[in-house]
């Protein structure tokens, strides 16, 4: 009995250790990539940053995009908590608009991890049987705005977020002022605003 308690011990304390490098590793990249941008996020670069060998870094990951696959999940999770407390915030508001001003907060706040979560070729899977749980989570709270509204409630979320996303990079990359946000996220917001009665009704026509 204590020779399996030990060993659960060491066990337990092993995970703890290879889940606090990870966490680490993870860390490093972020913080290098919103100073100097992903091209400067390398396993080299990184093992020297935390005095890791390289070896440890393949070890956790299996590769550099293994790394910012990583970091790219986190995000996803990140951007669902912050649209969840958006959307439940609201009491007498609009939720749509909440959640519309709270996505494009978290891309503006955040420009390199908005980048890796979606302008950097990831093999990160959408919408099929692997899709991690933290990027279901993530889209669950742009569903969850238009759920029983609408037959096409996955299709509308889905434009939706091409909609926020759109926006952001544009604005990133300082295709839209900033000077017109406002104005966009107003006239977003009234497009995506659908009546409930109206739209129940108009889905039993159909």
């Amino acid at each position: 009995m204590a020779k399996t308690l030990a060993a659960n011990r060491i066990a337990e304390r092993k995970l703890r250790d290879k889940q606090a490098r990870r966490a680490q590793i993870i860390s490093a990249a972020r913080r290098i990539a919103e100073l100097e941008g992903w091209s400067n996020v390398t396993v080299r670069r990184l093992s020297d940053e935390i005095s890791y060998s390289q070896p440890v870094l393949y070890a956790h990951f299996g590769s550099r995009e293994g790394i910012l696959a990583a970091v790219a999940i986190e995000g996803f999770q990140e951007l669902g908590l912050a649209l969840k407390k958006a959307r439940k915030r609201v009491k007498r508001g609009n939720a749509v608009e909440s959640v519309a001003a709270a996505y494009l907060e978290f891309a503006a706040s955040s420009p390199a991890l908005y980048e890796v979560m979606f302008s950097l070729s990831l093999s990160v899977p959408f919408d099929e049987a692997a899709t991690p749980p933290e990027l279901r989570f993530a889209f669950a709270q742009l569903l969850e705005l238009f759920q029983g509204q609408n037959s096409k409630s996955e299709v509308i979320s889905e434009l939706f977020w091409a909609s926020l996303h759109g926006i952001a990079e544009l604005t990133r990359t300082k295709r839209f002022p900033r000077s017109r946000q406002k104005e966009r996220v107003r006239a977003l917001v009234e497009l995506f605003t659908f009546p409930r009665d109206e739209t129940a009704q108009a889905a039993k026509v159909r």
